[in-house]
């Protein structure tokens, strides 16, 4: 694994040196221009089938590298420039896989992960050292080549299934965190094997003296165990002591940064000075620093960053030019033979593996085979393993170029396996509706709490206060900034990585200061049973929506707060808004994975702390029918919880003794088997509600008899002042004479109908509404991202 110098022919005598340096120059530049472009194109063309990028960059990279006219605008000395790309692209990208892998596990007794790691990777390298060295793959067979080969065709790409199941969406079932999990085990094991083998067979020198080779390997050995005892003990010093100068939110200091980057190659370049692999060194390097942190984070953030951006188009087509098609021997029937071995041993053996582990654990047999089938995923370590068989002229081109599309094959039917497994999952476990009315009152529930400024601060402590319920299990709260992303903070943006900003900006770091600590001095104080979390939507107003739609997603959230778009003045009285947020809170409510609440604070924020012995802050809910009023009702139910908090359920109900009820029936189409099924559910909902909440005397009740929508209007209005938070549905009623008509006079549709009437510029300007939408089901999913079992 060393830097080899490959020939390919001096430049030919040219009576204009000048002329030909620039054209051979401008041949490069237009090559490896052209790798970038096709790169990504075929990336892009090939997102809509899922296949992970590696199978677009093999095919580019084997077609760009085999084209004549730009074999022939590289000398030799340009080849050696490529080759030194590639060994240290791969130092960097094993430095990343290391520092991704706990070593620890090892020691640990095996789990159900890495026994199905281990039970994939035995037959395979058993299958390879039996039959490859029967069929000539080297150019000079030996042990050190075959468990080589073996090992490398047993092994899994973590990184390659770990982006795979995650774009997918079946992270979160059985069979995606076992892929993941297995596959990281295997790739560790797999590496690590290699690593040791290394030291009893390097490939750099070939020494015939027993005496020496022994010299040479303890050489290795010892300066690779002082590498790693330095590393695991020495660095979690060094990173603890640069974190705890530089934290979360500041700027990192330059010169920790310099700092930092100097450490990590010192640790990387200890054993190779002794003549050990500086690509393996810096695994084993990775392996041993500390995973957690903000220098680690920044460091494999910047450096998987790089790797798709700029490495990855240039490997491959170093790739494509060394797998020389003119070499690859087409037309020997043993080439083709030698080549369906290599596909029988790792499809073979891995699949033959995790079935025989599978039926052990209780696995379905099906799925043990699917499992097999992606654990035969391999990666960018591997391509390179290939191309330096040419290189060290161990193996030939024909050999490297067959085990490069072994590669390319294990990759391209894994996105059809797990489209399989998310066929199978939505008939065997239907999407789950995320509401609350469905919710298991043991299990925590988490919230994604919206806020615009430091102004919604107050109001959002007073939410979290009464909706914390009991401590066991208690709420989980993502307090979520909402923060527009303009030219001004774009320009303060630091990258950190491919998916992580920090935002610089003085305004948006102030804000966030003042909200974390006002928030987390209450959670300290009175937020027991409270978990919170921090967490930022920075977008355009165009793409805030979808940002908070994926969080909810991502956090398995189930119910999301959004502060209406309207601020209070000091009177009392709103402001006219903001149309983003307006804009925001509209597209959340149309796509939201989850159950949706707009928070309109007219005085909410302003209540004192709220008692946690005495009944002194007045709640009201307002129950006409329909899912989105089941909905405030399930939350009304973990307000009734709070001992501060004076519930009051208001029912309203069609006045049947009323003259007029005949006649308005007449005037409006009702869907009747529909209504009386809303009213089954409404009537169930509400009679588990008040055995648990109202028969006790914990919860008053009162009813409202009307016949019309004006009467309707009209008791809304009555109750102005009296409570200072009214909580409703938004709407997902079945058409009733109580409510039909009063959409037209709606000011703003987003709060639907009743909480538009609480809410308007002409009602009490001290009683805040809670509007509450329910998470409704819109047709199949992309994916399955809800947890499911399948195994």
């Amino acid at each position: 694994m060393e830097s080899v110098h490959a020939v390919n022919g001096s430049a030919p005598a040219c009576p204009d040196f000048i002329s030909y340096t620039v054209k051979n120059a401008a041949g490069k530049v237009i090559s490896i221009g052209l790798a970038f472009v096709f790169s990504n194109l075929s990336h892009q063309l090939l997102k809509p089938l899922s296949q992970p990028r590696i199978a677009s960059d093999i095919a580019v990279g084997l077609v760009l590298g085999n084209i004549s006219l730009i074999r022939h605008a590289f000398d030799e000395q340009f080849i050696d420039i490529l080759n030194s790309i590639a060994e240290f692209g791969m130092i960097c990208y094993m430095f990343v896989l290391g520092m991704e892998m706990d070593p620890y596990v090892i020691f640990k007794a095996p789990s159900r992960n890495a026994m199905v790691a281990y039970a994939g990777m035995v037959p395979t390298i058993i299958l390879a050292c039996s039959l490859t060295p029967l069929l000539h793959y080297y150019q000079h067979p030996t042990i050190g080549f075959t468990l080589s080969l073996s090992t490398t065709l047993s092994g899994s790409s973590s990184h390659i299934l770990t982006r795979l199941i995650t774009s997918l969406k079946i992270g979160k079932s059985d069979i995606g965190k076992l892929v993941i999990a297995a596959g990281m085990h295997s790739d560790m094991i797999s590496v690590l094997l290699v690593s040791i083998g290394y030291l009893f067979f390097p490939t750099a020198v070939t020494v015939n003296d027993i005496a020496a080779n022994i010299r040479m390997t303890l050489t290795m050995a010892a300066a690779l165990l002082l590498q790693i005892i330095f590393t695991a003990t020495v660095s979690p010093i060094f990173m603890n002591w640069v974190n705890n100068e530089n934290p979360e939110g500041k700027p990192m200091k330059g010169s920790h940064l310099v700092l930092s980057v100097a450490y990590m190659a010192f640790v990387c370049s200890g054993a190779p000075i002794y003549g050990y692999s500086p690509i393996l060194s810096a695994f084993v390097a990775g392996v041993f620093l500390p995973s957690e942190g903000r220098v680690s984070k920044w460091a494999v953030g910047k450096i998987n960053y790089l790797l798709p951006t700029i490495f990855y188009p240039v490997f491959f087509f170093w790739m494509g030019f060394h797998a020389d098609f003119s070499k690859f021997e087409a037309s020997h029937w043993g080439t083709w033979g030698r080549f369906l071995v290599l596909v029988f041993i790792t499809i073979f053996g891995k699949v033959i593996g995790t079935v025989v582990c599978g039926a052990m654990l209780g696995f379905h047999q099906r799925e043990s085979a699917e499992l097999g089938l992606l654990l035969t995923a391999k990666g960018h370590f591997h391509v390179f393993l290939a191309v330096i068989g040419i290189l060290l002229n161990i193996t030939t081109t024909t050999t490297s170029i067959s085990i490069i599309i072994v590669i390319f094959l294990s990759v391209l039917p894994t996105p059809l396996v797990v489209s399989q497994i998310i066929k199978r999952a939505r008939k065997r476990a239907p999407t789950q509706r995320v509401a609350l009315e469905w919710l298991d009152p043991s299990n925590e529930l988490r919230i994604l709490l919206c806020i615009q400024g430091v102004h919604n601060v107050l109001s959002t402590i007073n939410f979290m206060e009464i909706s914390q319920g009991a401590s066991d299990p208690g709420i989980l709260v993502y307090l979520t900034d909402m923060v527009e992303l303009t030219d001004q903070i774009a320009s303060t943006l630091v990258q950190e990585g491919m998916d992580t900003v920090t935002v610089m900006d003085k305004d948006v770091t102030e804000m966030r200061d003042q909200i974390s600590t006002a928030v987390q001095a209450y959670v300290e104080e009175n937020g027991n049973g409270i978990t919170l979390r921090r967490m930022l939507a920075l977008s355009t107003f165009d793409g805030m929506a979808k940002d908070i739609c994926n969080l909810a997603e991502d956090l398995m959230i189930s119910l999301i707060i959004l502060p209406f778009h309207k601020n209070r003045h000091a009177n009392g009285t709103l402001d006219g808004g903001n149309p983003g947020f307006r804009y925001v809170n509209r597209k959340v409510l149309r796509n939201a994975p989850c159950s949706v609440g707009i928070l309109v604070d007219r005085g909410y924020g302003l209540v004192e702390k709220i008692s946690k012995s005495v009944s002194s802050f007045q709640v009201a809910v307002i129950f006409f029918g329909g899912k989105d009023d089941r909905e405030a009702l399930a939350y009304a139910g973990r307000v009734a919880r709070h001992p501060g908090v004076k519930l009051t359920v208001i029912r309203f109900l069609l006045d049947s003794d009323s003259v007029t009820t005949s006649r308005r029936a007449g005037n409006y189409r009702i869907n009747a088997a529909k209504q009386e099924e809303e009213m089954k559910l409404d009537d169930e909902s509400f009679a588990q509600f008040y055995e648990r909440h109202i028969a006790g005397g914990h919860v008053s009740y009162s009813e409202k008899h009307v016949a019309n929508s004006a009467e309707t209007y009209t008791t809304l209005r009555s109750l102005e002042g009296q409570y200072g938070l009214i909580i409703v549905g938004r709407g997902g009623r079945v058409d009733s004479i109580l409510t039909i008509g009063m959409n037209d006079w709606q000011q703003c549709p987003e709060l639907g109908p009743i909480g538009d009437v609480l809410s308007g510029s002409d009602s009490s300007h001290t009683t805040s509404v809670l509007i509450i939408q329910q998470h409704s089901l819109k047709g199949e999913l992309d994916g399955v991202d809800d947890e499911f079992s399948i195994m």
